[in-house]
């Protein structure tokens, strides 16, 4: 997620950190075994310090995905909604609020977020591959595909492959097979399958087809690039993971919702 990344590091600069990941990921690293016990920890620290400093935007930030990575969604907007409050300006790049909130159930706003989003970034189809999916879910696939946002100019791959899977014009396979075929390292190659089959299975879990999602999902989650590349694409493999988790989750408790 290169673009969705900037306004990230961006904000890491304006608050007087580094290029480093956050806080949450260096130390979902340094405790791989179980690293939900490790966010946990951090959740409880970072509350802390935000009694002590309740205006600080880094705070409310990690604070935000460490809620995330747990599955706690509402959370996780309040936080991402805490950073609005106290920055307005951080509103129109706010990605990480959309996903929250589209998994948190509220799907107009997170469609909302991400048209706002476009203003910022007329580039990145994975916004609008993010609007696709929120309209999907509370508005119906026909309605989503009128409404998916319209680029001009090129965006990196395999986004414009990926973003046609969901105006209904590629099959899945195809993308694939495209990326098979491409003369490419080995590095750019794990990087264009990570996406590909994160918003594959993403599709096929908004379809209903919950089996083959599953299948997408884990090529995904198991990706030997993804997991490490990033805070953005780091973000997006939480995203699998998480997804992944729901679908299995409502394989055995068939009354549960999933996004």
């Amino acid at each position: 997620m290169t673009r969705f990344l900037l306004p990230a590091l961006c904000l890491t600069l304006l608050l007087g950190g580094s290029l480093v990941r956050t806080l949450a990921q260096d130390r979902f690293r340094e405790a791989k075994e179980d690293p939900k016990a490790t966010w946990k920890a951090q959740a409880a620290e970072l509350s802390r310090q935000i009694e002590a400093r309740p205006g600080s935007l880094r705070l409310y930030s990690q604070r935000g995905d460490v809620r995330f990575f747990l599955g706690d969604f509402p959370g996780a907007v309040a936080d991402y909604t805490k950073m609005v409050e106290l920055d307005p300006e951080t509103d129109t790049s706010h990605w990480r609020r959309g996903i929250a909130y589209f998994y948190a159930g509220d799907f107009k706003a997170a469609g909302e977020q991400f048209e706002r989003y476009h203003s910022y970034d007329q580039v990145d189809r994975e916004n609008g591959i993010w609007r696709y999916l929120s309209q999907r879910k509370g508005l119906g696939q026909e309605k989503a595909r009128e409404g998916l946002l319209k680029y001009e100019k090129d965006d990196r791959e395999p986004f414009p492959d990926v973003y046609r899977l969901f105006a209904g014009t590629i099959e899945p396979e195809a993308i694939l097979k495209r990326i098979d075929d491409a003369q490419i390292s080995d590095e750019e190659e794990e990087k264009r399958l990570f996406y590909a089959e994160l918003y594959i299975g993403l599709n096929e879990a908004v379809e209903g087809r919950k089996e083959s999602a599953i299948r997408h999902l884990k090529r995904a989650v198991a990706n030997t690039w993804a997991e490490d590349a990033g805070y953005g694409p780091h973000y997006m493999w939480q995203v699998a993971r998480l997804h992944l988790e729901q679908l299995r989750q409502a394989a055995t408790t068939p009354e549960k919702q999933e996004p």
